[in-house]
C-alpha cells in the first residue's frame, strides 16, 4: 500500500511541478537573447512568478518520494511505473494549458500506459 501511495505522490507531483514551471515559463515570455544582461533580466522575471516556485517545491517532493520508492522498490519497477507521469503530463498540458495534442501524440501516450501496464504485471 506504501508503495502505490508514493508512486501516486511522483506521478502528481512530477505533473504538477512540470505544469507549473511550463505555466511560469509561458508568463515569463521567451529568451530572445543569451547575453549575460538579456539572461539576468529574464531570470529575474522568472524567480518573480509565483508558478515557479510552486513548481520547484513539487518537483523537490517528487525526487524525495522517488528517492524513497527507490529504497522500497527494484528500479526495473520503479522507473517504468513513474512514466505514468507522461501520460498525466500531457493529459494536464491539455487540460490546464490548452495545449493541442496530435492523434500522433495521443497514441504514443496511450502506448507509454501499455509500457507501465506491462511492467507492473511483470512484478
Amino acid at each position: 500500500m506504501h508503495t502505490a501511495l508514493c508512486l501516486v505522490l511522483i506521478v502528481l507531483a512530477t505533473t504538477g511541478g512540470e505544469v507549473s514551471m511550463a505555466h511560469a515559463m509561458k508568463r515569463t515570455g521567451e529568451v530572445r537573447s543569451f547575453a549575460p544582461r538579456s539572461l539576468l533580466r529574464f531570470l529575474r522575471r522568472a524567480l518573480r512568478q509565483p508558478w515557479l516556485w510552486l513548481g520547484l517545491g513539487l518537483l523537490a517532493l517528487n525526487f524525495f518520494a522517488l528517492l524513497t520508492l527507490l529504497s522500497w522498490e527494484n528500479v526495473s519497477f520503479t522507473i517504468p511505473a513513474t512514466a505514468l507521469s507522461y501520460v498525466t503530463g500531457a493529459l494536464a498540458a491539455w487540460l490546464l494549458l490548452g495545449e493541442r495534442l496530435t492523434p500522433l501524440r495521443w497514441a504514443g501516450i496511450l502506448l507509454v500506459a501499455a509500457g507501465v501496464a506491462l511492467a507492473a504485471l511483470g512484478s
